[in-house]
């Protein structure tokens, strides 16, 4: 067993590590609060959606107050998904040297502290889901199916980034669900595209892993892709940008909200060209640097819904 002052391999440095008491340590990991990309990667859809859906309205005085539910109920839901993974997760993990100093495989919290846990960051998000409407409150517990499924993935296909897309992507429905009261075609177009870059962008972060993924078996999409890795990556960033650019059309969005998407475009074209999938700490970099990506994007649609509301 390890002490609960000891720290994660992959995530060193971190304010939990240097100021968090010693016995929540170990459950502010569990929900990945030592490293929130994850918390932001599941966010920024629901920003896009959020601005999208008030764009259309021509009305913003809604959207503050869902920006910041949202930020709360993203950051709960992922570090309840997180700590169901690696409750599902523990044997897998104690076998790569990357993770088997996570809180369970460590024996820094048992399975049912995990467990207990998990509800208490569940109940926080569904306290935010509630404040919303009956359609939003359905759209969002129809979420919890895939990311129930979603760790059990990397054990019988070798495709598991697409269900974490399905996922990590809900959040481009969510927004028209609570602004607009529905999902019509631009939510779904803007989901296909957060599916397709949430492919990409988890492709680079399993290249971490490969060596260890292929001595216990298991799948994903840097496995399967391997040395054309870069040529998927072109596909899938591709394919987000042409769709997200088909939801900004059918939403009619202006000027900045182009801007933004050709930033967005810049960026990822961008991590092509510096990825090396040999080096796992620039792999993690470059993944890390989505969420910058996101933010280029949710900014010029910001500014778009701003200007058309005036």
């Amino acid at each position: 067993m390890i002490g609960t002052a000891a720290r994660v391999a992959d995530a060193t440095g971190n304010w939990v590590d240097t100021r968090a008491p010693l016995w929540s340590r170990p459950y502010l990991r569990l929900a990945r609060l030592d490293r929130p990309i994850g918390s932001w990667l599941l966010l920024l859809p629901c920003w896009w959606s959020a601005a999208l859906a008030s764009a259309l309205a021509r009305d913003v005085s809604r959207l503050p107050i869902v920006i910041g539910l949202f930020f709360v109920g993203a950051f709960a839901m992922r570090g309840a998904g997180c700590t169901w993974n690696d409750i599902t997760d523990r044997d897998l993990d104690a076998r790569v040297e990357r993770t088997r100093s996570r809180p369970i495989p460590a024996g820094q919290v048992s399975v049912r502290q995990a467990f207990a846990f998990l509800v208490a960051q569940a109940l926080v998000g569904l306290a935010v889901l509630l404040q919303f409407n009956g359609f939003a409150v359905v759209t969002g517990i129809a979420s919890l199916t895939i990311v129930a499924v979603y760790p059990f993935m990397k054990r019988i296909t070798w495709w598991p980034q697409v269900v974490l897309g399905f996922a990590f992507s809900w959040g481009a429905l969510m927004g028209f669900a609570v602004l607009l009261g529905g999902i019509g075609l631009p939510a779904l177009v803007l989901y296909a595209g957060s599916i397709a870059w949430v492919i990409g962008y988890d492709t680079i972060y399993a290249h971490q892993d490969t060596e260890d993924d292929a001595l216990i078996g298991v799948k994903s999409t840097a496995r399967l892709f391997a040395a054309r890795t870069h040529q998927a990556l072109v596909v899938f960033y591709g394919l987000a940008v042409i769709l997200i650019g088909v939801a900004l059309r059918l939403s009619g969005t202006g000027p900045a909200g182009w801007f933004g998407l050709a930033a967005f475009a810049v960026h990822l074209a961008w991590q092509i060209g510096r990825l090396d999938i040999n080096d796992p700490a620039l792999c993690l970099r470059i993944f890390k640097s989505n969420r910058d990506a996101g933010l280029l994007l949710f900014a010029g649609l910001l500014v778009d819904a701003l200007m058309r509301a005036g």
